[in-house]
């Protein structure tokens, strides 16, 4: 039974040190420049973020008082090493707080922050730590993806606001989707021309042209940020041009939409479902669209895809619906996911 634990924690530790992604402070600051108002008079929860690394924590700390943020909280997973901060034992987990400037000098000093011990590990999960998150107004920072169904979920049903860098590909998780469809849950402004880079104590465990050499820097163009926090994006309405080509987008095979392959072909003119790409969240108003379902990709052994509607929960299961097109030689033609979407005041 010993061995067995060993081995489960050991397996626990390798997850969360492959889970070790540090956003860098351009990208913290190239995002959050769109979320000043919401910091004001406001206790912020940097959690699932060791603060010897965190690149959130300077840009919370150093802007404190121009943000007039009200708390700075900051918590990890069984910090290894708090030494920036105390002298205390680095096998205790720790997490930090800072209440602003006390001595002029706008600068948060060594002194002002206070480093308070976990009796347990950090976990998200565990109690200490649901307890630092029940006091925030606002949680910011980049979770174990592994993980992200279930940070989401803890979010959620603390009803907690956040800023949170997570995998694109999530938009398509039967846990994550019902959130996007019913406007819970929403994508940010993204990273620079769709490229995040993150320090990782792993980096060399990628490829070239994954991981840099001379920044010692990995690059994912497959993660973006996800809010519930409205910002002007979501108010800015698509400009539509083209008319409905019915050549252009065939209807489904067994499913009342056209395909739309790129977001830019979006016709102005049709008022049935369309089946856009995911970057369409990208450019998603909730006053000029609705999203009324998803299409998984199909496969061999029968183009599985899935629906939802609005009655469905974050645990809505499959609904195994069809959405592929036929070609000329009758066979049927998966698409990669689609977003399911209907201009808003359409007839049809």
């Amino acid at each position: 039974m010993a061995t067995k634990v060993l081995n489960s924690n050991l397996a626990a530790a390798r997850k969360a040190r492959q889970d070790e992604f540090y956003t860098q402070l351009p990208d913290i600051e190239r995002e959050l420049k769109h979320y000043r108002k919401h910091f004001k008079g406001k206790v912020v929860y940097l959690n699932c973020d060791d603060p010897r690394e965190s690149q959130f924590f300077q840009y919370f700390s150093f802007n404190f008082e121009k943000l007039g943020i009200k708390k700075l909280i900051a918590a990890c997973y069984k910090s290894q090493d708090v030494e920036r901060f105390s002298k205390s034992d680095s096998e205790r987990a720790v997490y930090l707080e800072y209440s602003g400037d006390k001595d002029g000098n706008r600068i948060p000093d060594l002194d002002e922050v206070e480093v308070r011990h976990f009796e347990g590990d950090g976990d998200f999960r565990s109690a200490e730590s649901i307890a630092l998150l029940e006091q925030a107004d606002i949680v910011v920072t980049n979770p174990p993806f592994s993980l992200f169904r279930e940070y989401v979920a803890q979010l959620i049903d603390h009803d907690k606001k956040f800023i949170i860098v997570g995998p694109k590909g999530a938009v398509t998780y039967k846990e994550i989707f019902p959130l996007i469809m019913l406007n819970k849950m929403w994508v940010g402004y993204g990273f620079q021309s769709g490229n995040a880079y993150f320090k990782t104590s792993h980096s060399t465990d990628y490829a070239k042209g994954v991981f840099d050499e001379q920044t010692g820097l990995v690059k994912f163009r497959n993660v973006t940020w996800f809010t519930n926090l409205d910002i002007s994006k979501r108010h800015e309405e698509l400009t539509l041009f083209k008319p409905y080509d019915p050549d252009q987008s065939p209807m489904y095979d067994n499913y009342d939409a056209i395909e739309i392959s790129r977001v830019a072909d979006i016709p102005a003119d049709y008022d049935g479902v369309m089946g856009v790409p995911i970057t369409f969240l990208d450019v998603y108003s909730p006053a000029q669209f609705e999203i009324v379902g998803i299409t998984d990709r199909g496969n061999e052994f029968g183009l599985k895809t899935r629906e939802y509607t609005k009655a469905d929960t974050p645990n809505a299961g499959d609904l195994n619906r069809r959405a592929a097109i036929k070609q000329s030689n009758g066979v049927l033609k998966s698409t990669y996911a689609r977003l399911l979407i209907r201009r808003k005041g359409a007839t049809a």
